[in-house]
């Protein structure tokens, strides 16, 4: 399950053909374009990996799948200036080169022929998604930690924090701010736009529909995947069919927050879910483990929410910065069918 990041290309207008490709060298996730730059490779991850993932109702909050927690690349030479999403690898550091990759194969998920199956920890699952649909409005915060694995093998481990406003259907105001990049996103149900805080880049798409519709378009059509996206296909699609394990661990604190703390499995996951006890059985804590991979990286999420938000209109408006630049998102290339 877990692989390398695919690229995503933003073009600048009216500008020379160029592209750029390697390492991230900017910590937002885009990079100054060179005086001829048309075309800015950025590498983020599959989002198709986290609906596999979530097609088992995993959970609903998934900031980064068990493919975020991907395998570093080798370092890039200083004199190829690149371009890199968060959740991108800067080479070099602590690696051996792509032999200790190559070395380091995957291995067959645990049996579970074995595995318990609690009905009622599925059942539990489901309220959960249950109660989240009936969510009008809500604001999330979000801490996480994702572990890298570089090519000899060992795990690092990177922080970031994900604030988010949600109005049902269509709006919703986002900040993504990691030790790889800090962007902003906006949806005020006529246009959807994504902002580089840090180098001051936007581009913008007009929109209509729900914010599953746009996480649909924004995948399909861009490759590019919304922050916490799973929240806005919860119930809709999603089934606990794929899950082979699931147990009650009983009582557990989240910050304070009295949970019920259950643990599941499927095919090449291995994950934990905190759900709040009493009348508003929130996810409070998320760890998921990729059992693919030998080094085993986990990505982690704790969560705080507000079920009363105070905003207006203008929270989901972008209004680009006088001196913001404007790209566009590129089409994914279109894959030839037999």
């Amino acid at each position: 399950m877990a692989r390398p990041p695919q690229s995503v290309k933003f073009h600048v207008a009216q500008a020379e053909s160029h592209v750029i490709g390697g390492a991230s060298v900017c910590g937002d996730g885009f990079a100054a374009p060179a005086r001829s730059t048309v075309e800015l490779e950025v590498r983020v991850t599959d989002s198709r990996t986290t609906r596999t993932l979530f097609a088992a109702a995993a959970a609903v909050f998934m900031l980064a799948s068990c493919d975020r927690a991907s395998r570093t690349e080798p370092a890039v030479p200083a004199s190829t200036p690149s371009a890199g999403a968060a959740s991108t690898s800067s080479g070099g550091v602590g690696t051996t080169g792509s032999g200790a990759a190559a070395s380091r194969e995957a291995e067959p998920a645990a049996s579970t022929a074995d595995v318990e199956r609690d009905p009622d920890a599925i059942k539990a699952l489901e309220a959960m998604g249950a109660y989240l649909r009936t969510l009008k409005a809500f604001q999330i915060r979000s801490e996480t930690s994702r572990d890298e694995v570089l090519a000899d093998g060992q795990n690092v481990e990177f922080a970031g924090v994900v604030d988010m406003l949600v109005e049902r259907p269509n709006r919703l105001r986002a900040e993504v701010t990691s030790d790889r990049q800090q962007r902003m996103f906006f949806a005020d149900g006529k246009s959807f736009s994504v902002w580089g805080r840090r180098v001051n880049y936007y581009a913008t798409i007009p929109t209509s529909g729900t914010l599953g519709e746009l996480a649909d378009t924004l995948s399909d059509k861009y490759d590019l995947e919304l922050p916490l996206v799973d929240l806005f296909y919860w119930g809709d699609r999603k089934s606990a069919d794929a899950i082979v394990g699931a147990i009650d661990l009983g009582a557990s604190q989240v910050d304070g927050v009295t949970c019920e703390h259950y643990a599941f499995r499927q095919e090449g996951v291995d994950w934990q879910v905190w759900i709040q006890q009493g009348s508003y059985p929130l996810p409070r804590k998320l760890v998921i483990t990729t059992t693919t991979d030998n080094a085993r990286p986990r990505y982690t999420s704790v969560m705080a929410w507000n079920l009363a938000p105070s905003y207006n209109d203008a929270s989901f408006a972008f209004v680009a910065p006088k001196d913001a630049r404007r790209i566009a998102l590129a089409e994914r290339p279109a894959t030839n069918q037999d």
